[in-house]
């Protein structure tokens, strides 16, 4: 089973820029970023480098799937009921498009190897010997995606210069959610670990997640108070909740 939604920005571009009088400025919209983190086994390390999006993406697409088993028991009639076995990691995907027909330099290539490089280790874990990619990170405005790894980059370039030099791209991005193992505390720094976090998306709900996450869908109420959630109902897609341990249930 799964959910999938698609997320449609109100424009591709820049607003217009203010009059000259300044009478009737207008605020800006937000450009959308790809941050780069190291990789660490509890998440997120430190920051490397941000992509920032030349045009705001038109859709972002996310999909959560969950796992069922049924089993069918020799001689029954009957299927037997099916059996929840863990949730899929979240995935997303959107576009990025890059073009620079004005100035006709090699901004276009430059982006598209650094979405390229995302896919391979970094210099510095091959040289501790646990060579792993740059972790990223889909930051728009307040929105914030989970914590995931690049899984596929697909550029098409679209627009060449006299000699052939690319100046105009479309780039397919695929990512997966990077699930964080608790990290151990110090016990003299006073910080939280680091926790896992689940995106809402359309058709989610704190029970369904509560099922999902902990196979009790009557948890959402320890999930509620645990993220401070006064109402349940406006838990909108979007929205970031951190799980708790079974413990703290």
């Amino acid at each position: 089973m799964s959910s999938v939604v698609a997320l449609t920005s109100a424009s591709g571009g820049a607003v217009a820029p203010p009059s000259p009088t300044g009478d009737t400025a207008r605020s800006q919209m937000q450009k959308a970023t790809l941050k780069l983190y190291d990789a660490t086994p509890s998440g997120l390390g430190g920051e490397r480098d941000t992509i920032t999006f030349q045009f705001n993406p038109k859709e972002v697409t996310i999909q959560k799937a969950a796992k069922w088993e049924r089993k069918t028991a020799k001689g029954a009639k009957k299927a037997g009921p099916p059996e929840f076995s863990g949730s899929e990691p979240c995935k997303l995907t959107l576009e990025m498009f890059f073009d620079a027909s004005g100035k006709q330099d090699g901004s276009v290539v430059q982006a598209v190897e650094q979405l390229f490089g995302c896919t391979v280790p970094t210099e510095e874990s091959a040289g501790q010997k646990k060579p792993s990619p740059p972790l990223v990170v889909l930051q728009w405005g307040s929105i914030t995606s989970f914590p995931a790894f690049v899984t596929s980059v697909s550029a098409k370039y679209t627009l060449f210069t006299a000699d052939g030099l690319p100046i105009r791209a479309l780039c397919s991005v695929s990512l997966e959610e990077m699930p964080a193992e608790p990290g151990k505390q110090n016990p003299t720094s006073g910080s939280d670990a680091v926790r896992r976090a689940h995106l809402m998306v359309e058709g989610d709900s704190l029970a369904s997640v509560a099922y999902a996450e902990f196979g009790d869908a009557t948890a959402w109420r320890s999930l509620a108070r645990f993220n401070e959630i006064d109402d349940p109902l406006r838990c909108r897609p979007g929205t970031r909740l951190l799980l708790p341990t079974p413990e703290e249930l």
